[in-house]
């Protein structure tokens, strides 16, 4: 996969010493890990649709429960908002929506008069 996106060895090493230590059975490659987490992130994917390139999906969608309940991602974060700049603030948006196949046809279906008469009136 031509298009994949890896971190470099330098950003995996400034963001190493935030891992926790493995215990018992080594972990995944952590940066091949990381960067599918970071890829499904980047372009909103669900978990079982990132590229085979970066492993099992269980894996990439494993990693990021766990460290994020114990806040490994919320110190790699801190990390490297706080070599960043000038800036005061980082904001990460992590929204994701879903609509049900039927949300579309209620307009139609008359269950919302009040924007149907406003789009009928513009």
């Amino acid at each position: 996969m031509s298009d994949m996106f890896l971190l470099t060895r330098q950003q995996l090493n400034r963001i190493k010493p935030y891992f926790p230590v493995s215990h018992g059975v080594p972990r995944a490659d952590d940066r091949r890990v990381i960067s599918g987490i970071i890829s499904v992130i980047r372009y909103g994917l669900r978990w079982k649709d990132a590229p085979k390139a970066y492993g099992p999906h269980k894996t990439l969608d494993n990693r990021f429960i766990r460290w994020s309940r114990v806040g490994i991602f919320n110190k790699i974060f801190r990390e490297l908002s706080r070599h960043s700049g000038a800036r005061d603030c980082l904001m990460i948006d992590a929204t994701h929506l879903k609509a049900h196949r039927t949300a579309a046809s209620l307009l139609k279906k008359g269950q919302y008069p009040a924007v149907l008469a406003a789009r009928k009136a513009a």
